[in-house]
C-alpha cells in the first residue's frame, strides 16, 4: 500500500532469467514462534516507513528515536524500501542503541529498474556494513502484480536479486515478494522462500462486524497455505485498519482501530501466523493521497501512540 517518494526515471524492464538462481532449500524463512509476540510486546511484526512528514528523508537520531517507540510494540519490522539510506539508518540505529528489533528488508519495484538497481545496492552496502544478522527477509517488491507488472516481470526481478545477492555473498538471506492474497500465483509462490500476502478487509464492498472481518483476514490466508504455497511458509505482509476516513461501508474510527489490532493479532496467533501489522505511524508524508490512506499508524504522525498497547496484550 505504502507509496516512496518519486522515482528515478525508468529504464527497459528485465525480463525472467531463464535459468533462476534456486530459492533457499530447505527455506531459512526467519520464522519465529507461529505469530506470537516475544518479550512481552504485544504485536509480532509491523511495517514502518520512516519518511518525514514532508516526505523527506530522516537522520540516524529520528530513525533511532521511532525505533526505540516501535521497539515497545513489536519484534520484528518490515521495510519496502532502500531509498533515503533506511535499511543503512535502521541497521546503525538499532546497532549503536542495542534496539530489540529484526529487520525485514524491501526493494521497490514500481518505480522501475534504475530505482530498483538502486535499492538493491543500498541493501548491499547496508548488509556488507552492518552485517546480515538482523536481517531476516528481503521482499522483492510490493504489490506489483496488482498494479500492472507482469507475472514474467516480477520473476524476473526476483532472479536478478537471488543472483547479485549469491554473487555478493549474502545467499543466507530469505527472498520473496509481497502481493496481495488474491493476486499471488503457485508460480510466484515457487520463486519466492516466503509467501508472503497483503490482506485487508476495509476495502471489501460489506461489512457485518469486527469479528467477521478477522475472520475473513485468516480464512484468505489459510486458502493461500493449502491451495498456493505449497511447503512454504505463509506471512502476513500487512493487514490493518485506519482509524479515519472512507473506504466503503467498514467504519473507520479509531475505536475499531484498536479492536481490530487486538483481534487480528490474536486470530494470527491462534492460527500460526507471522504477520506485519500495517503501519508504524500515520503516513502524513503521502501528500495527496485519500484520508484513510494517512490513518492507518499505530503512532500519529509525530511518533505518539494513539493508544495505550496494553489494549493489545489480552486473547
Amino acid at each position: 500500500m505504502p507509496s516512496p517518494p518519486p522515482p528515478l526515471a525508468l529504464n527497459p524492464v528485465p525480463e525472467a532469467n531463464p535459468q533462476p538462481p534456486a530459492p533457499l532449500n530447505p527455506p531459512n524463512t526467519g520464522a519465529n514462534n507461529g505469530g506470537a509476540p516475544t518479550g512481552g510486546r504485544p504485536l509480532w511484526g509491523l511495517t514502518y516507513s520512516p519518511y518525514n512528514t514532508d516526505g523527506s528523508c530522516p537522520d540516524v537520531s529520528t530513525v533511532a528515536g521511532q525505533l526505540q517507540k516501535v521497539a515497545a510494540a513489536t519484534s520484528h519490522i518490515r521495510l519496502y524500501s532502500s531509498d533515503c539510506s533506511q535499511l543503512s539508518s535502521v541497521l546503525q540505529a538499532i546497532t549503536r542503541n542495542s534496539i530489540a528489533l529484526d529487520v525485514y528488508a524491501g526493494i521497490w519495484l514500481a518505480a522501475g529498474p534504475t530505482r530498483m538497481q538502486a535499492d538493491l545496492d543500498q541493501f548491499v552496502a547496508a548488509a556488507k556494513t552492518f552485517g546480515t544478522g538482523l536481517i531476516k527477509g528481503l521482499s522483492v517488491g510490493n504489490e506489483d502484480i496488482s498494479n500492472g507488472m507482469s507475472e514474467t516481470t516480477l520473476i524476473g526481478y526476483i532472479n536478478q536479486v537471488r543472483s547479485r545477492l549469491q554473487a555478493e555473498g549474502l545467499s543466507g538471506i530469505p527472498i520473496y515478494t509481497t502481493e496481495q492474497d488474491a493476486k499471488f500465483s503457485r508460480a510466484m509462490a515457487a520463486a519466492s522462500d516466503v509467501v508472503q500476502i497483503n490482506v485487508h478487509t476495509i476495502f471489501d464492498g460489506y461489512f457485518s462486524n469486527l469479528d467477521a472481518s478477522v475472520q475473513s483476514v485468516i480464512q484468505r490466508a489459510n486458502h493461500i497455505k493449502n491451495n498456493v504455497a505449497g511447503s512454504k511458509l505463509v506471512r502476513f505482509g500487512e493487514s490493518g485498519w485506519s482509524s479515519a476516513g472512507n473506504t466503503g461501508p467498514s467504519p473507520l474510527t479509531l475505536a475499531n482501530e484498536i479492536a481490530y489490532a487486538q483481534k487480528f493479532k490474536c486470530a494470527a496467533a491462534a492460527a500460526g501466523y507471522e504477520y506485519f501489522y500495517f503501519e508504524a505511524k500515520d503516513a502524513q508524508w503521502k501528500a495527496g493521497a485519500v484520508q484513510s490512506e494517512q490513518n492507518f499508524g499505530i503512532f500519529n504522525a509525530g511518533f505518539e501512540p494513539k493508544f495505550s498497547f496494553a489494549l493489545l496484550n489480552n486473547c
